[in-house]
């Protein structure tokens, strides 16, 4: 019974992507893909032309073996940490972001975030994927909350939606409500190291300690900039005994960083 219902799955599955390859050609015509970025024609929805492909900075190796930061080929190899670590050591456990923030990588966080476009998920998941580590644990994918009045506002989660992507490409599970903010804070923009701490000072709490206490965490955000926010969401979950964590992002704020991607 088990193998019938197993076939049906698998016939169902394939009727399914066969309809849609069928009518692709007629979405195409309706709706020309063209790139997220900056609007010109491409092969196939949900992806970028050639000219924004370039803009976008991939993150290389060498790089700090704490957090990833690129030092550029001629940079220390092996397992060198940077200075910023090693004058602060993080308390996560490495970053992985799919690219540095750059203009094209901002048009595309602006159209996602703000503009609505939620078709690119996908795509800035993909991303991010390529850059976690290998790694045979399997892994709790935990999104970076937002306070309900600010979802409410924009009606989405731009993290969340990140995280169901990435479980969709086999990165982990899914705990889309493991983390939630207690309090709604400022924009964090502009503000010293000590400001953004007190801003977040209990401002996020795990909603479900038993579900992260010894598991390998993937926290995820569209950006990371000073890394305040998740900083704070990396200490909660370690209070809640998480064994690691893992920051994962689309686009990371490294300016100083730029010329060495690559």
């Amino acid at each position: 019974m088990q193998a019938v219902q197993q076939d049906l799955v698998g016939r169902v599955t394939k009727l399914r992507r066969t309809i849609g390859e069928g009518i692709a050609p007629l979405v195409d015509l309706v709706y020309p893909p063209r790139c997220p970025a900056c609007g010109e024609s491409v092969g196939e929805h949900g992806g970028l032309c050639a000219e924004c492909w370039s803009g976008l900075a991939i993150p290389g190796d060498p790089s700090c073996a704490s957090c990833q930061r690129p030092f550029g080929e001629s940079g220390p190899q092996g397992e060198a940490i940077c200075a910023p670590c090693l004058g602060s050591p993080p308390p996560h456990d490495g970053i992985a972001a799919g690219t540095l923030y750059t203009d094209t990588s901002r048009k595309l966080v602006l159209a996602f975030k703000h503009g609505k476009r939620i078709a690119l998920a996908p795509l800035l998941a993909r991303m991010i994927s390529a850059r976690l580590p290998n790694s045979e644990e399997e892994h709790l994918i935990v999104p970076v909350p937002l306070h309900r009045w600010r979802q409410w506002q924009r009606g989405f989660n731009q993290a969340a939606l990140l995280a169901r992507e990435l479980e969709k490409l086999g990165c982990g599970e899914l705990l889309v409500d493991g983390l939630r903010r207690t309090k709604r804070t400022p924009s964090l923009g502009g503000m010293g190291a000590k400001a953004r701490a007190k801003a977040l000072s209990g401002a996020i709490e795990v909603a479900k300690p038993s579900a992260v206490k010894g598991r390998h965490i993937v926290l995820v955000d569209d950006v990371l900039t000073s890394g305040a926010t998740s900083t704070a969401c990396v200490k909660a979950l370690r209070r809640a005994g998480a064994k690691s964590v893992v920051i994962a992002c689309f686009a990371r704020v490294l300016d100083e960083a730029l010329e060495h991607a690559a």
